[in-house]
């Protein structure tokens, strides 16, 4: 890397090395060998796609299916030690007789479980002491596959775990997280023999979901997709100032659909858009942090997210549809935010445009807003008459609904056919001619018929993500097969046999693709399950979160700082995924629970989100952000410095993940459509006037005074709620043994917060909680309190807790709890809801400072420019 910032930017070829180095291994044996390979590829796609589909029971033994984690971390095992070599000195061209022999027995211990799963059974789960050397085995294999695959960090630090599991009982063990050690047998059994380590709920979503969302977009891609995203993107936004930049803003957010993998995203998108926007004036460090940030943000972009949000619906309990309902907002302003981000460098330099086409800002914003209306509009009306047909046609609905698609396909492949296919264009060629949209649109409209249905089945139809992603991809299978034997067909050119050919070529590499993409992310979740493994067998998760909440003071902002910098550490050599996994099993619960301690009801999808925002600038921060070295390399500047640059303009990706714990209004929870798009408006206002604030620039430079009154104006349009709680406090105090009178005059839609005192079950400590009670209904007080499950007793002015009913709904909220110690449990006070100003109102003083800064701005720039007039008229 070093030397491709002092050779400058890489050759095409160094840098599809540098991807493949990274994310589907580097090795590429020919002959034989290779063939085999892609042969091993394919058939793990075939089992992934059919273990997906509908038809699944019937085609594959129940064994299979049930076993069906052990074989997705097989072939991510072999193919782990055929395709990344154990050292850069490794041979490139062929593969070693030991890589042959670790890739074999691997893939052996890790069908161990399928193979011997009848004596496992008759053992009860545990192992014997057969099992436990198979299982080490197992695991060191793993290890060093993640090595080869992740880099070394996470292998280290699943070593690091590993040996607490062993050695924690050791002297040399700090004593706050000492515990009893386990055996060997009793270690191996957890990790590898039951689903509590390796073979737990990450690998299982890698089966089920994760590789289906990878194969969609490496089929995508090979369709031609990503290339057409790019040219529209710059055909819409290329003729602006710094037009390439928001070019490669919008065509990256565009290729996240395609690409999990933000080097991936940076290289594809980043050997177009960077030598444009160096061409027009952003220096290498800028232009890179530009596409850096911008390819990062497409794991956080709905509706295909990265493979965390996948692990989201199983840590949290909600559908994948409430995964990306609640991250599309945050999503969607970062992304408006980055592109005000390069306007402002643009003009603050005052960069030229590309080409002489000149078409209004206005035009352009309206344009790109009634396209993404549109296409959201298509995907939600789509239901009309799919629905119509299922009535109508119950029997049949399916093959009819087949029938719309094709023809609907071949329709739209007809319009591609005749206008010329895109070619991708020389970002260096002397001149630059910029597509025109209203040309080139038809070239690739059949390329969303796949992103349509995958949409219109996890948000209409709110099938499970593994079968929308089914559907998709079939429909992708049709497409590669048959648009180019079609379009020659319709153009008349006679090649249809050889033009058939070449499309079955690009779904084999389809499949391939998807395939080795599959590698590091199936040894990742597999590799965190060790971690997990520890947490769950140890209880060192707890100790850990009773040391962070010791370390901050009980302050909740605080704990937050602190879980968002164990994020970027851990993110240093530990990829995305394996990240999140880590830190939302140690972190989650605790934000949770010192959030209700601190009277905040924190959503723990907030906090599961908040980790994966943290998680992702792990590929932008230095010195190990690996976008950044990737964009440093299309670029030919200097990494670190591109780094710092991107960690920058990512400020705004730091800065909500803060703003959506505290409201989580921004994350539509219990929102209505109305409001939704009052936040969405409103939210959009406040991170542009962030984005100036932290840029120095608005309508010209800002004063220092300035850009700290953006911030605040954004900090009081994205936070209504804590002005107005200053100013009007939202509850009110009530005696706790008045707790039944507070319910009863507590109306429908208001919260009556109770807050609970009493020992903690492990340490005796007295600590505090607080139960929301929702009031739904007009009902009494004692029929409220005895929808609540609660078991109160009045003590003169105590009013004690006895353990709730396994009915009640705030089990789990109090299990901690001692209820039979000496101390009692008890309702410290009661807060009911008190009359309280729209919060909205906040909006009107913060926007009369925004007009107040933007006054004195334009006044500088009027006295400006007269002078600059002036001057010239003096020149000439």
């Amino acid at each position: 890397m070093a030397d491709a910032q002092v050779k400058g930017a890489l050759s095409e070829e160094e840098l599809q090395d540098l991807v493949a180095s990274s994310d589907t291994g580097s090795r590429s044996p020919k002959g034989a060998v290779g063939t085999f390979l892609a042969v091993v590829a394919i058939i793990w796609a075939a089992f992934q796609i059919i273990l997906a589909s509908p038809a699944s029971n019937y085609i594959l033994p129940g064994d299979l299916i049930n076993n069906s984690r052990q074989i997705h971390l097989a072939f991510a095992l072999f193919l782990a030690f055929m395709a990344y070599p154990a050292l850069k000195s490794s041979p490139r061209h062929y593969i070693p007789a030991l890589d042959w022999a670790m890739a074999s027995i691997g893939a052996f211990i890790a069908l161990y479980g399928f193979v011997f799963y009848q004596k496992i059974v008759d053992a009860g789960g545990l192992a014997d002491d057969v099992d436990k050397w198979v299982a080490l085995a197992g695991l060191i294999l793993l290890f060093e596959a993640a090595r080869r695959a992740l880099g070394p960090a996470m292998a280290i630090i699943a070593t690091i775990f590993l040996f607490y599991v062993f050695f924690g009982s050791s002297e040399w063990i700090p004593d706050v997280i000492r515990w009893k050690g386990a055996s060997l047998k009793k270690a191996m059994s957890h990790m590898w023999i039951t689903s509590e380590g390796v073979f737990g709920i990450a690998l299982g979503v890698s089966t089920k979901f994760v590789f289906l969302f990878v194969l969609f977009g490496a089929l995508l891609d090979k369709a031609g997709a990503g290339n057409y995203f790019i040219k529209m993107a710059f055909g819409a936004l290329g003729h602006l100032k710094g037009g390439p930049a928001k070019a490669a803003v919008v065509g990256s957010a565009a290729t996240g659909l395609i690409s999990g993998s933000s080097i991936a995203n940076v290289v594809t998108t980043g050997t177009f858009t960077i030598p444009l926007m160096k061409r027009v004036g952003f220096s290498s460090e800028k232009a890179g942090a530009v596409e850096v940030a911008s390819s990062v943000n497409g794991q956080i972009m709905p509706p295909v997210m990265g493979a965390a949000a996948f692990l989201m619906v199983e840590y949290v309990g909600i559908s994948y549809l409430e995964v990306i309902t609640h991250a599309f907002l945050p999503a969607a302003i970062s992304y408006i935010a980055l592109v005000y981000i390069v306007h402002l460098e643009a003009v603050k330099t005052n960069m030229p445009t590309i080409g002489n086409r000149v078409v209004s800002m206005g035009r352009t914003i309206g344009g790109m807003a009634a396209f993404f209306i549109g296409f959201a509009a298509l995907c939600y009306g789509v239901k009309f008459p799919v629905n119509w047909v299922v009535s109508a046609l119950p029997e049949s609905s399916g093959v009819v609904l087949t029938a719309m698609v094709g023809v609907a396909y071949v329709i739209l492949l007809w319009v591609a056919s005749k206008v010329p296919d895109l070619e991708p264009d020389d970002p260096n060629a002397e001149t630059v001619e910029l597509p025109v949209v209203g040309e080139i649109y038809k070239a690739g409209l059949y390329y969303l018929l796949p992103i349509i249905v995958l949409v219109y089945f996890l948000m209409i139809e709110q099938k499970s993500p593994g079968l929308s992603a089914f559907w998709a991809t079939a429909l992708l299978f049709f497409i590669l097969l048959t648009q180019r034997p079609l379009k020659a067909m319709f153009r008349g050119s006679g090649e249809f046999v050889r033009s058939f050919k070449d499309g079955v070529a690009d779904l084999i590499d389809g499949l391939i693709d998807g395939s080795r993409n599959m590698i590091g992310i199936g040894l990742a979740t597999a590799t965190a399950g060790v971690i997990v493994g520890t947490v769950t067998l140890t209880g060192v998760g707890q100790v850990m979160a009773d040391l962070v909440e010791f370390l901050s003071g009980g302050n909740l902002i605080l704990m937050l700082v602190m879980v968002g910098l164990l994020s970027l550490i851990l993110g240093m050599g530990l990829p995305t995924t394996a990240n999140y996994i880590v830190v939302s099993s140690l972190m989650a619960g605790v934000v949770v629970e010192l959030g209700a301690q601190s009277g905040l009801i924190v959503p723990l999808i907030a906090v599961h989100l908040f980790v994966f925002y943290f998680g992702i600038m792990a590929d932008v921060t230095p010195p190990v952000g690996l976008a950044s070295f990737a964009a440093a390399a299309v670029s030919g500047g200097d990494a670190i410095k591109t780094g710092f640059v991107a960690f920058f303009y990512s400020l705004r990706t730091i800065a909500l993940p803060f703003v959506f714990i505290f409201n989580t209004d921004l994350l539509l929870i219990d929102v209505g459509f109305a409001q939704g798009v009052l936040v969405f408006v409103i939210a959009s206002i406040a991170i542009l006037i962030f984005t100036a604030g932290t840029m120095g620039w608005f309508i010209t430079k800002s004063r220092f005074y300035e850009s700290i009154a953006l911030i605040l104006i954004s900090f009081a349009l994205f936070r209504p709620d804590f002005v107005m709680d200053h100013i009007q406090p939202p509850f009110k105090a009530v005696p706790a043994v008045q707790v039944t009178s507070a319910l009863d005059d507590a109306k429908s839609g208001d919260e009556v917060r109770l807050i609970v005192s009493g020992p903690d079950f492990d340490t005796g400590e007295i600590k505090e909680t607080t139960l929301v009670v929702s009031i739904d209904g007009d009902k009494s007080g004692a029929d409220r309190l005895s929808e609540t499950g609660l078991a109160l007793i009045a003590e003169g002015d105590v009013m004690k807790m006895d353990e709730p009913g396994f009915s009640s709904p705030y089990v789990k909220t109090l299990e901690s709890f001692d209820f039979y110690g000496d101390k009692p449990v008890e309702i410290k006070t009661v807060q009911a809801s008190a009359s309280q100003l729209p919060k909205e109102l906040v909006f009107i003083p913060a926007l009369l400072l925004l007009f107040g800064v933007v006054l004195l701005q334009r006044r500088r720039v009027e006295k400006v420019a007269p002078v600059s007039t002036d001057k010239k008229e003096v020149a000439a």
